[in-house]
């Protein structure tokens, strides 16, 4: 009789530990859907002056490397969920006069909005005083994963490299080597154009489970913490998650909706017609 009674008793409380169990995992699952965080990245680009600086003296190095410092190093906040991500520059005044940078600006990456599940990158730009809002599908990358490991924090990271074309990490900017390069490519030519790629370096924690990651990069399985690409490191130094007031994370609305690639050509576009209208004053 014992027996039986010492059976039913631990019957009962396998089937009480199973409906625990499971109520746990439902609220764990609801907390889940709601699970959101913040990251904080600061961003450091070395100054590549060319053939000009072999000319110039280390002095005068510096004192553009002073002057170019809000442009060199940079703060940047992305707020995520599961979904979604917002990624959005903290605006810093200029380390010399105290103004912040008006042309810079012009070609600096606007607010950023991702969306992993709808494969949709919105992006707001304004160049001299026109708003475009720039909507394309993420950057399509082709992470190749290794075994190395590395501690950012308290997080263990993976590394992850990919090769990707550099016109399309930066498609907002400008230079003057790319309205040289567009030139020549209106001509007729036989010669193909050489398409320059950028190296990256990705280091990501599965910890945070979530494929996002700044800038244009993400579709790892979990956040990006450091970025290498060429001459700039972006690196997260903080992370909050689940923070105790809730993230509202929007899409940006305003703007003239526009293409990546129309938006280059817009870019490029306009900077001929400055560039024309300087040489003919000059003249």
């Amino acid at each position: 009789m014992k027996s039986i009674i010492f059976k039913v008793n631990m019957l009962l409380f396998a089937i009480l530990l199973l409906i625990n169990t499971n109520i746990k995992s439902s609220v764990a699952y609801e907390k889940n859907q709601d699970f959101q965080g913040e990251a904080i990245y600061i961003s450091k680009s070395k100054m590549d002056l060319g053939r000009f600086g072999e000319r110039m003296s280390q002095a005068q190095k510096k004192q553009i490397q002073a002057r170019l410092k809000n442009r060199l190093e940079k703060t940047y906040v992305l707020t995520f969920n599961k979904e979604e991500s917002m990624f959005i520059e903290n605006e810093k005044l200029d380390a010399i006069s105290g103004a912040t940078d008006s042309w810079g600006a012009n070609f600096s990456a606007g607010d950023q909005y991702k969306n992993v599940k709808t494969n949709t990158q919105i992006q707001q730009q304004e160049f001299y005083g026109k708003k475009f809002l720039v909507k394309d599908k993420l950057q399509s990358i082709n992470w190749k994963i290794n075994g190395e490991t590395k501690q950012i924090g308290q997080y263990t990271c993976f590394r992850a490299t990919a090769s990707i074309p550099s016109s399309d990490l930066a498609w907002y900017s400008f230079s003057w080597s790319s309205l040289r390069n567009n030139s020549t490519t209106d001509t007729l030519t036989t010669t193909p154009v050489e398409v320059k790629m950028t190296n990256v370096e990705a280091w990501y924690t599965s910890q945070i489970p979530v494929s996002h990651g700044p800038s244009e990069y993400w579709g790892l399985p979990g956040l990006i913490l450091e970025i290498n690409a060429g001459s700039t490191t972006m690196l997260c130094s903080k992370v909050v998650i689940n923070p105790t007031e809730k993230i509202a994370i929007k899409a940006p609305k305003k703007g003239t909706e526009i293409t990546k690639k129309a938006y280059q050509k817009t870019l490029l576009k306009k900077m001929k017609e400055f560039r024309d209208n300087r040489s003919r004053r000059r003249g």
